[in-house]
């Protein structure tokens, strides 16, 4: 039977996310998903008029691609896929999967490898298209998230299908708020952080990149950040599963970084180049029905009352300079189930315990 609330979400995606007028092309990149939901985003870009452009990938093809990684292989595939972008208006990644750690056990200069040859299209993409990325539910999904594979389907449709629109005032508050700031100060169990954003644009994400969705971020002037930060949310990168990451700040660049028995593979990551040790993007995320950590980022990062501080590549449209291959979002949730902590701009109390205490960001509570 048919699950009308794939024909919804292929809706939103091509009339809200990408907004789709005729005559524009978009590229629908699949990876392990089912095909209707390939099928609804096709039949619904026709309808727009639009021109579909469709590819399908399966995750141990990749990783095997991945494990033999050569400069003349992905030189060309870059060259090719680049070709390709840079003939698009729109791109939709829909990205499933049954294990999430398939990656794992490639070899982190193989990875590096594919990373630096891929990045020029990453950033065509983001930089010139029109953009949507979102993960697809699995039962392996489920279990990241103790839950049954059906309440997990629930669950992802509701919030994926959460009318963004009617945050867009409370998040274009807090954006214009962030415009207006110098100093950040984060405070909370295992943390104390202090830097500027000043003059560096601050961006409202709400259903137009990501889905899930639900966030405002910009990025800390390159040198400013000081302190030390401990992520309290699980997070994946690479195929690897890391807890309880802990970095230390000096003149913005990460100088200790530590992540218990994973700290050779943490430092390992981030020795990657110069620029994985510099933060790329600080982001306040408020997704009200999203509240525990899965290990998948897309949700993680749009958590309810959380913060994310990410080393690595910054966005050019919230941009302090930095250049990575990396771009890894670590999060650090401050409700008080999860510790608390507090926020200040320019030393006013913004949001204590991940509640905005400002009347115009209420609706960012939930």
């Amino acid at each position: 039977m048919h699950d009308s609330r794939i024909d919804a979400l292929a809706r939103q995606l091509i009339g809200y996310s990408t907004s789709l007028k005729k005559g524009e092309k978009v590229l629908i990149d699949l990876y392990d998903v089912p095909d209707a939901i390939g099928l609804a985003l096709i039949r619904e870009a026709r309808a727009k008029g639009a021109l579909p452009v469709v590819r399908v990938h399966q995750a141990r093809l990749t990783r095997e691609m991945l494990k033999g990684a050569e400069d003349a292989q992905y030189a060309i595939m870059s060259k090719h896929l680049l070709a390709e972008m840079k003939d698009m208006d729109a791109y939709i990644a829909i990205r499933g999967g049954h294990n999430i750690a398939e990656t794992s056990d490639v070899p982190v200069a193989k990875m590096q490898l594919a990373m630096k040859h891929l990045r020029p299209v990453l950033d065509y993409r983001v930089k010139k298209t029109k953009w949507c990325v979102l993960r697809w539910p699995s039962p392996s999904m489920a279990q990241q998230a103790s839950m049954s594979t059906e309440a997990f389907e629930d669950f992802y449709f509701d919030v994926c299908l959460l009318n963004y629109k009617a945050l867009v005032p409370a998040m274009n508050a807090l954006k214009q708020l962030m415009n207006r700031t110098d100093r950040v100060e984060i405070t909370g169990p295992g943390t104390d952080l202090k830097f500027s954003i000043k003059g560096i644009p601050a961006l409202a994400s709400g259903g137009c990149y990501n889905v899930p969705d639900g966030e405002v971020f910009t990025s800390p002037v390159r040198n400013s950040v000081e302190g030390h930060v401990t992520y309290n949310a699980p997070t994946i990168y690479q195929g690897i599963a890391f807890d309880g990451i802990r970095l230390e700040f000096a003149k913005g660049r990460v100088v200790k970084a530590e992540a218990g028995a994973k700290t050779k593979a943490l430092n390992k990551i981030l020795d990657t180049d110069e620029g994985a040790r510099y933060i790329g993007e600080f982001a306040l995320g408020f997704h009200p029905l999203i509240r525990e950590p899965m290990r998948d980022i897309l949700f993680d990062e749009k958590i309810a009352g959380s913060f994310h501080f990410t080393p690595g590549q910054a966005y050019e449209d919230a941009d302090n300079g930095n250049r990575s291959q990396i771009h890894w979002d670590m999060v650090n949730i401050q409700r008080k189930d999860y510790g608390g902590g507090e926020i200040r701009f320019d030393g006013k109390l913004i949001r204590k315990d991940g509640v905005f205490l400002p009347k115009a960001l209420a609706k960012l509570n939930g």
